[in-house]
């Protein structure tokens, strides 16, 4: 009942959210194109942002799992949606990965992209450290944080590099998810897998996009809620998939493989809007 309420709480509170962003009179400034050349919004994203956070927060057992689920879900929606807006003006374009925001601050330019990636990186730290570790060593436990940080902040990259199509990032989200909120203490999943449910309709619908924001806070949330359930042997296997899926990706387009195999692609399309 307990996992039901936290589901229940993250789908009210993000679809409060996005009422209440898309009646803001700044709105008309979130609104893009998508690829299919259609004008969406990017409310979703914060509006997932506050929705998941909200419900994890208050479905998670204990204060300092709470903090962590607030630091590592707010600050990667804040600078999440920093990059959205920001990122969008013509003298950022030119910026792209990691290695491109790096060159640009080498010329003195501090990039939208750099800022959500020390953003996300900072709030990752903070939040495993506020998940700690149970091994007595210091040298231990530091290590647990570090790796915990890795996973957190991977795991919003990686749901950040699936959100290209509509539904899929929240897609990815519920199959990382479910596991996680269907054990014992899963609130802080069943919570953020409440919000993206609820919003899941209007991304397949190509009404709104999740954009950083929004994928961002879903990616780290999940991060946390996986950390805290994992040991050191877990979050290390967990950081190293993570690690090789983020390597993949500058070599290998997601996109082409998930069209390229057909299960992967039926799970893909499925409800999505016909063109």
């Amino acid at each position: 009942m307990a996992l039901l309420r936290s589901f229940g709480i993250g789908a009210a509170a993000g679809r409060a959210a996005l009422a209440w962003i898309r009646r803001d009179q700044h709105a008309g400034a979130l609104e893009r194109t998508n690829f299919h050349g259609r004008t969406v919004t990017l409310a979703g994203g914060p509006a997932l942002a506050l929705g998941a956070t909200t419900a994890a927060a208050l479905g998670a057992p204990g204060g300092r799992l709470a903090a962590a689920a607030v630091t590592a879900g707010a600050v990667s929606g804040a600078v999440g949606l920093y990059d959205d807006v920001v990122g969008n003006r013509p003298e950022q374009k030119a910026a792209k990965g990691f290695a491109g925001h790096l060159g640009a601050l080498r010329e003195g330019q501090v990039t939208s992209g750099l800022v959500k990636i020390a953003g996300v990186g900072t709030a990752a730290l903070a939040a495993s450290a506020l998940i700690g570790s149970g091994r007595s060593s210091r040298a231990g436990r530091t290590t647990d944080v570090l790796v915990g940080a890795g996973v957190i902040a991977g795991m919003a990259n990686l749901l950040n590099l699936l959100d290209l199509r509509p539904g899929r990032a929240i897609k990815a989200g519920a199959i990382i998810g479910a596991p996680l909120a269907l054990r014992r203490g899963g609130g802080i999943a069943a919570g953020t897998l409440g919000a993206s449910a609820a919003l899941l309709p209007d991304d397949l619908g190509e009404e709104i996009m999740l954009g950083d924001s929004g994928a961002n806070a879903l990616g780290a949330l999940l991060g946390v809620a996986l950390v805290a359930r994992s040991g050191p042997a877990g979050r290390l296997a967990a950081l190293t998939v993570l690690g090789a899926l983020t390597a993949a990706s500058e070599k290998v387009s997601f996109t082409r493989v998930i069209q390229d195999t057909p299960w992967l692609r039926t799970i893909d399309e499925l409800g999505r809007r016909a063109r």
